[in-house]
C-alpha cells in the first residue's frame, strides 16, 4: 500500500472521519452552486442549438454555454436563482459526504484485514470508492432529486418550500416518487467512485512531493485529475437521471417545458441517441467538469485539513 493510501485511509477516528466528511461536503456544494444550477439547466435541455429555426416552437430559455446560461438566470430569476435548490442540495452534501468518507473508511479497514488474501492497493481504491459512493448515494437519494427539482424550476415556482415538496411528492407521486431515477444514480456512482478514489489514491502521493503547490493543496490537485477522469467516464448516466428525476406530474411545468417523458435507464438512453445522436447524452460536460473539479479539490482539500485540525485538537485534549 502506498504511503499516501495509508495517509487517506487509516488516519482518524469514526467520529473525525464523519465530522471532516460532512464539513467538506458542506463547503464545497456552497462554492459549486452556481455551476450545479447551470449543469442542471443544461442536462435537462433538449433542444438543438445548431438549429435556430426549431426555438420558435420552444417555450422557454434557449441555453447556449456556461457563462450565458449563468448570465441569462441572473437576468430572469435574480442572483439567488443561482442557488436554487441549496438547502436540500446542503443537506444531501453534508450527509452524503459523512456517510462517502465513513464508508470508505471503514471498507478499507475490513478489505486491510483479509491477509493474506488482500486485494491490490489500486483494486482495494476502486472496491471501497464503490461502496462509498453506492451507500451514500442511495441513503441521500430523496435530497438530490429535490435538488434537482427545485434547480430546474423558472421564474414559476412549483415548490414554494422544502416542506411542501416533500409533502406534494409524497401525495402526488407516493413514497417511490423520491426515488426516481436511482438506479442510473447508483449504476452511475459505483464506476465513478471507484475510478475517483483509484485515481486519488494514485496521484495524491506524486502530487504531494510537487514543492510548487503550496498550502497542502497537492490534495486538491489530485482531487482536480481525479474528478475530471472519473466524470467524464460516466457523465451519460448523469443525465440520465437527472432526466428522470424531473418526470411526473409537474413534468410540464419546469423551466424547460419540453421535457419528453421517459421510462427506465435503457429506454432513456435510447431515446436520446435515437432523437439526439450521442452528443444528447453529453449535454452540460463541459460545465460538469468545470463543477467536478474544484468541488472535489474542495471537498478533499478540506477533508485532509479539518482532519488534522480535529487529530491535533483531541491530541492535545489528551496531555
Amino acid at each position: 500500500m502506498s504511503a499516501g493510501g495509508e495517509h487517506l485511509k487509516d488516519e482518524g477516528t469514526k467520529r473525525q472521519t464523519v465530522l471532516a466528511g460532512g464539513i467538506a461536503g458542506l463547503i464545497s456544494r456552497f462554492c459549486i452552486a452556481p455551476l450545479d444550477v447551470v449543469k442542471i439547466r443544461l442536462q435537462l435541455q433538449i433542444h438543438s442549438l445548431s438549429d435556430p429555426a426549431s426555438h420558435a416552437s420552444i417555450e422557454g430559455p434557449v441555453y447556449k454555454g456556461t457563462l450565458s446560461t449563468m448570465r441569462a438566470i441572473v437576468r430572469q430569476e435574480g442572483i439567488t436563482g443561482l442557488w436554487k435548490g441549496n438547502i436540500p442540495a446542503e443537506m444531501m452534501y453534508v450527509c452524503y459526504g459523512a456517510l462517502q468518507f465513513t464508508a470508505y473508511r471503514t471498507t478499507t479497514q475490513f478489505l486491510a484485514e483479509l491477509d493474506p488474501y488482500r486485494l491490490p492497493p489500486s483494486l482495494e481504491s476502486f472496491v471501497s470508492g464503490a461502496a462509498a459512493g453506492a451507500t451514500a448515494t442511495a441513503t441521500t437519494y430523496p435530497l438530490d432529486l429535490l435538488r434537482t427539482r427545485f434547480a430546474a424550476q423558472g421564474p414559476e415556482q412549483i415548490y414554494t418550500s422544502l416542506r411542501s415538496s416533500i409533502n406534494e411528492i409524497a401525495r402526488q407521486e407516493g413514497p417511490a416518487g423520491f426515488f426516481r431515477g436511482c438506479s442510473a444514480a447508483v449504476i452511475q456512482i459505483v464506476p465513478y467512485m471507484g475510478l475517483f478514489f483509484t485515481a486519488y489514491e494514485g496521484f495524491r502521493p506524486i502530487m504531494s512531493r510537487v514543492d510548487q503547490l503550496p498550502f497542502g493543496t497537492g490534495d486538491a490537485a489530485a482531487g482536480v485529475v481525479a474528478s475530471v477522469l472519473a466524470k467524464t467516464g460516466v457523465f451519460p448516466l448523469d443525465l440520465v437521471r437527472k432526466r428522470l428525476q424531473v418526470q411526473g406530474p409537474t413534468r410540464t411545468r419546469y423551466v424547460h417545458r419540453n421535457i419528453p417523458e421517459y421510462r427506465g435507464v435503457g429506454k432513456t438512453i435510447t431515446m436520446i441517441l435515437r432523437t439526439q445522436g450521442v452528443r444528447g447524452l453529453y449535454r452540460g460536460l463541459t460545465v460538469s467538469l468545470l463543477k467536478a473539479a474544484p468541488a472535489s479539490a474542495v471537498t478533499m482539500w478540506t477533508y485532509e485539513r479539518v482532519l488534522g485540525v480535529l487529530r491535533e485538537m483531541d491530541f492535545a485534549a489528551l496531555q
